[in-house]
């Protein structure tokens, strides 16, 4: 990569932030009440990404809110105890700030579940921007969230690298005129985040640092 990049924005939960086994008990435990038996972790690896107003929708249309207070309530509960850091992310996020990039966070989630997960894994620190739900109108694979964080943070998509583990990360870049990398580290699989044509995919967060010449 030229050295334009002086901007990175990660998305959270699967990039960042190991959330995986939250998130699918979570959705287990919630789909369980109402729905005793009827669905499986493999059911709920779909739900993976998209809003939980996105999620429940496919699966109940009227009862969305209700299945939502449900999900959160049992899932800030279990947060501490089940999210952790992936392998690398500290170290290599931590040097990136050192050598002065920009660094943001663009995520589906609630922006105080999310400033939650970055202050488990001291990663509140380094990210001058976090761009939540609750900021925007439209969420990812649209570009406002992208856009809502590149104007706080005084840079332009072109010299931006967008970084997820989800087709809405990819897809939301490319939209914003960014570039993008995918991780192989999604839940879904390598093959799944390449189906989206990143510009680049990481099989550990350090090679991060070889694609930006660092």
């Amino acid at each position: 990569m030229n050295n334009k990049i002086t901007t990175i924005l990660f998305d959270l939960d699967g990039t960042l932030i190991d959330t995986n086994e939250l998130i699918i008990s979570t959705y287990l435990h919630t789909l369980e009440k109402y729905y005793p038996s009827k669905y499986s972790r493999e059911d709920v690896l779909p739900f993976m990404g998209p809003t939980l107003h996105e999620a429940f929708s496919t699966v109940d249309p009227d009862r969305v809110e209700e299945m939502i207070v449900e999900y959160r309530t049992f899932n800030l509960a279990n947060h501490d105890a089940l999210v952790k850091e992936f392998e690398g992310v500290f170290e290599t996020i931590q040097t990136l700030f050192e050598k002065g990039y920009k660094l943001g966070i663009v995520t589906t989630k609630r922006h105080d579940v999310a400033l939650k997960g970055l202050r488990l894994t001291n990663l509140d620190q380094f990210f001058e921007v976090v761009v939540a739900l609750d900021h925007v109108t439209k969420v990812k694979p649209d570009p406002e969230p992208i856009f809502h964080a590149l104007e706080q943070i005084d840079a332009a998509p072109e010299e931006t690298l967008m970084v997820g583990d989800n087709y809405h990360d990819i897809l939301a870049g490319k939209n914003a005129g960014t570039k993008t990398a995918g991780v192989a580290w999604s839940i879904k699989g390598r093959e799944y985040i390449a189906k989206y044509e990143p510009d680049y995919i990481l099989d550990h967060m350090q090679d991060l640092l070889n694609i930006l010449g660092e």
